[in-house]
């Protein structure tokens, strides 16, 4: 037996030194490619080019995955290399992201999780600021939500695209986790609650059948919830896996939202048009006449051109009462020709058109947990 057991512990040790002389190859790669990144950077600088290309990013990623044999998961892939490129980015200068705050939100959440940790982030209040600190340039790119998978469409973020000359640079699709946090110990102990009202709203069933007498307090988001909570005994919150990390709160219950499926998409705003990249969405808006037919003759060089529309919205365009701006959603890059055609087509039957942007499609589903 014994010594069967130097026999394990001389295998574990042999094994444990091939990991580290692993371990010393990776950090040399790290640096050696740290290196490559910087001189791309000053290539960039004296060309007057973006340091940030989601495009790049992109290409990167899938090239991995798909080379990827396992048993490494891709998910994992993904994560450690955005990791990668957010602190290759960092050496030269971090990317100043301004997101919908505070510290804590699911929008601080997509923005980790599309940039990574070593952007510089600027929490801000309201999305209306998001905006606005971007086209100042205080922020290099802002991230909003701009749909929820069961709650529909951010009225607020289409909005301001009316008001702004901003682009969208990316998507990022996250799915949603609600947990119930507190600095108590047992759902016993809870006397108020504090959650955001979409937050409430995707829990509500839950909420009913177990704590059906607690009165729930409106917060401005799921992260000044949890704050407001890790303040008082008795409280509890409706957040993230994030915020309770942030606000060192406990797990009540995790996974309290009423469907498993709930997805947010949020958008990257920036200054600049992306590159096109082979499997991109186009977003635009435009108002058109008050006449009968209008949005019909609009919409028809689409289905000509045979390019599905992935979303439709309207809002008032408050200009003129009854007036309304439909902003749509359409697969394809502006650079393409059939859409180029078919916008010029749109163009000529509305009143004005705005190209938000164009930008790779986000096929992947980022999940919540850190």
């Amino acid at each position: 037996m014994e010594e069967e057991k130097r026999d394990t512990i001389v295998e574990l040790e042999k094994l444990r030194r091939d990991i580290d002389a692993i371990d010393l190859k990776i950090l040399e790669l790290l640096n050696k490619r740290a290196n490559i990144a910087l001189e791309i950077a000053n290539i960039k600088r004296q060309a007057g080019l973006k340091f940030y290309s989601p495009k790049r990013e992109r290409e990167i990623l899938e090239r991995l995955t798909s080379l990827n044999k396992g048993p490494f998961p891709n998910d994992a892939i993904k994560f450690i290399f955005r990791e990668i490129i957010s602190a290759s980015l960092a050496l030269e200068q971090p990317l100043r992201i301004a997101y919908l705050g505070p510290a804590g939100t699911f929008t601080n959440l997509a923005a980790l999780r599309h940039f990574g940790s070593f952007a510089e982030y600027i929490p801000v209040d309201g999305i209306k600021a998001v905006f606005d600190t971007t086209d100042r340039k205080i922020a290099d790119y802002g991230v909003v939500p701009i749909e929820n998978s069961n709650e529909g469409v951010v009225s607020s973020t289409l909005d301001m695209f009316i008001d702004y000359d901003l682009k969208i640079s990316a998507e990022i699709m996250l799915e949603i986790s609600h947990h119930l946090l507190s600095k108590a110990d047992d759902k016993s102990k809870i006397k108020k609650i504090y959650s955001h009202p979409q937050a409430t709203a995707q829990c509500k069933t839950w909420l009913e059948l177990n704590l059906p007498d607690i009165p729930i307090f409106e917060s401005t988001s799921t992260a000044r919830a949890a704050e407001l909570a890790s303040k008082e005994e008795d409280a509890a919150a409706i957040a993230s896996e994030l915020a309770a990390q942030l606000y060192d709160l406990n797990f009540i219950e995790k996974h309290i939202e009423d469907y498993k499926k709930n997805y947010t998409r949020f958008l990257v705003i920036g200054k600049e048009y992306q590159q096109k990249t082979g499997r991109d969405k186009t977003s635009i808006l435009f108002s058109v006449k008050d006449r009968p037919g209008a949005l019909y003759d609009a919409l028809l060089p689409f289905k000509k051109s045979n390019i599905n529309l992935t979303k439709i919205e309207s809002r008032p365009s408050k200009r003129k009462a009854w007036e309304y701006v439909f902003f749509v959603d359409l697969e394809g890059h502006i650079d393409d020709e059939e859409v180029q055609n078919a916008l010029k087509e749109v163009k000529e039957t509305c009143l004005y058109m705005k190209h938000l942007g164009s930008y790779p499609i986000d096929e992947t589903v980022e999940k919540e947990k850190l």
